[in-house]
């Protein structure tokens, strides 16, 4: 390892311990299918694999660069991890739609449209060169173009999630919905505020480990023998 400081060495042993536990959670969701359920738990299971593979590209990504001489000396290879993740969250958000679709017997409706469409409009913004993934300094007027569909997205999902989720007194998509929303507390203030204060980039590590709960508590909820239930209607406790 070179010339690397303690808080670098922290976020390393921090992102390699959050890839084992997410990857060993998405692992135990597929080897944990409901053969009566089987739809709604591969689309759960899709849907938090979909948040490990961005999130390897990102954090692992990080990992590699410091190993290999740090993040300023491998600014490219880290801005291709983020521009993965980026994607791969959108995508997120949008099987998260389907499994409140499938989870609650909902349809889709002109609100699901036009979070489809917010996804659809941030993919496009993620593939712009203005983003200038390569960049130590990207553009912030950019980071806040890709993220004004992704903030729609993403908490009207959540909404759609937390709204139905208290009127079924459904316990496990509750407490799901909750770790989305607490993500989302972390994240904000680091797209805003963490390019004049970047000690504000430190609150990406609480909302990964929101991201990380979800997962845990989507495991637990759906996933344990004896929470599984036989209709997509019928709530975990």
């Amino acid at each position: 390892m070179i010339n690397m400081e303690i808080k670098d060495i922290f976020e390393m042993v921090f992102n390699i311990a959050y890839m084992v536990f997410l990857w060993g959670l998405v692992y135990k969701m597929f080897n944990s299918l409901d053969s009566k359920n089987i739809r709604f738990t591969k689309t759960v299971a899709w849907t938090f694999a979909l948040l490990a593979i961005g999130d390897t590209g990102h954090v692992g990504f990080r990992v590699i660069a410091y190993l290999k001489g740090g993040i300023a000396a491998n600014a490219l290879f880290v801005g291709m991890g983020k521009f993965a993740t980026s994607v791969t969250l959108t995508i997120f958000y949008c099987f998260f739609i389907i499994v409140w679709k499938l989870r609650f017997d909902k349809k889709f409706n002109n609100f699901t449209y036009l979070l489809f469409g917010c996804a659809l409009i941030r993919l496009i913004i993620l593939a712009l060169p203005g983003n200038q993934w390569g960049s130590m300094s990207a553009p912030f007027d950019w980071a806040i173009y890709r993220n004004i569909p992704f903030w729609i997205l993403g908490l009207g999902a959540d909404y759609l999630i937390l709204s139905s989720a208290l009127k079924a007194k459904d316990k496990t998509f509750k407490w799901i919905g909750i770790m989305i929303l607490i993500s989302f507390g972390f994240y904000t203030p680091v797209v805003l505020f963490a390019h004049k204060t970047p000690i504000i980039g430190a609150l990406m590590i609480p909302k990964t480990v929101a991201y990380l709960a979800a997962a845990f508590i989507a495991y637990y909820g759906v996933f344990k023998r004896e929470n599984l239930k036989t209709t997509n209607r019928e709530i975990s406790c």
